[in-house]
């Protein structure tokens, strides 16, 4: 336990922030540097505010290395948004769209987008669970798709690409929401990058967005004003009033991870988090992983004993010893422990630790 009495949060989100930025927004939140105010109530149309955007934003281009012809939006609406905006912006010459389905929201994405156009399931991992990622070849791909479609982590079944799909010059838009931030990318690589915050970044509120310039302005006149990606990029992300204390916050994590050493540094630092607990994993008599071994997620581990009963014994009893959500999704039982970015170190060894002492103990 820290000095503040924290828990070691393992929860897929929500999730834990680095405890540095915390203290520093906890510091200025009632008086933004001389401010006089909070951000909380500070106005979006302030040139205070517009600072704090603007710097978020070349703080994150800094990170992931976004090229000049892509913007970066601050959206609100979740990922549940997102499933509707991409196929009502990108639908505009064949109307066809191809999906990849690893888990519960890209299923959710897929059964949007089934309202807006011609869309085909490339693959699915589905029918085991969602246990693996499926092996897509690019000739599988439509060539006159308007755009592809992949979650690249699953933070249900804690699974995550190994590799990025070949769409050819077919526009590929991926929901990294669940592993943003957490390892190197090649932003080029995609048509669209989008992120809820609430794992990697910030607290929920805000969805960060990264769209090739090519793909902006192509929205049906019917479609909902708030929905057209062009309005927001034409607005600096200030159409309304934005999500602006999830966005200032984000802006202090990106700075807390170009401090470190940026993403090659937190990437490493993820690797051997989840490394160590596999490992034990991996060794253990009685838990058992529930992926396969090449697309394990860095970020989401699930495991299970087998009993549903010692389950939720271990998931009781690590709450006691100050480790909390560690049950898997409603959906498939089990555990799930989610080690994002702000999880330290010292968290999953404490936990390996109570599972080494659970497993003696419950032989």
């Amino acid at each position: 336990m820290s000095k503040y009495d924290r828990v070691y949060n393992f929860s897929a989100g929500p999730s834990m922030l680095p405890l540095e930025v915390i203290e520093d927004v906890a510091a200025n939140l009632c008086n933004y540097k001389g401010t006089g105010e909070s951000v909380m109530e500070m106005s979006h149309r302030s040139k205070e505010f517009q600072q704090i955007i603007d710097d978020a934003e070349a703080n994150l281009r800094k990170l992931i290395n976004i090229p000049d012809n892509y913007k970066v939006l601050f959206l609100q609406g979740g990922g549940t948004t997102q499933f509707s905006m991409v196929p009502l912006n990108l639908l505009r010459k064949s109307k066809k769209a191809d999906y990849i389905v690893t888990g519960q929201w890209a299923k959710k994405a897929y059964k949007e987008a089934t309202k807006f156009g011609d869309i085909k399931l490339v693959a699915s991992s589905e029918e085991d669970t969602y246990s693996y990622i499926p092996e897509v070849k690019k000739d599988q791909f439509r060539t006159d798709a308007d755009y592809a479609y992949i979650c690249t982590n699953n933070t249900i079944y804690g699974t995550h690409y190994p590799y990025v799909p070949d769409t050819g010059d077919v526009p590929l838009v991926a929901d990294m929401s669940s592993c943003f931030l957490s390892e190197e990318i090649d932003v080029s690589k995609y048509g669209i990058i989008w992120a809820g915050a609430q794992k990697n970044v910030a607290p929920a509120g805000v969805t960060i967005v990264i769209i090739r310039d090519d793909l902006v302005g192509f929205a049906d006149e019917k479609c909902p004003v708030y929905l057209d990606y062009k309005i927001h990029v034409d607005k600096g992300s200030m159409y309304n009033t934005p999500p602006c204390f999830s966005i200032y916050v984000a802006g202090e994590v990106f700075k807390y991870l170009l401090k470190i050493g940026g993403i090659k540094e937190m990437h490493e630092r993820d690797v051997r988090k989840a490394g160590k607990l596999y490992d034990y994993i991996d060794s253990s008599s009685m838990f058992k992983g529930t992926v396969r071994k090449e697309d394990r997620s860095l970020m989401n581990v699930t495991f299970v004993t087998g009993d549903e009963a010692l389950d939720k014994k271990f998931i009781a009893e690590a709450k006691e010893q100050g480790m909390i959500n560690l049950a898997g999704h409603r959906s498939v039982g089990g555990m799930r422990a989610s080690i994002y970015n702000a999880m330290p170190e010292d968290g999953v060894d404490a936990l390996i630790a109570f599972m080494k002492k659970f497993e003696a103990e419950n032989k």
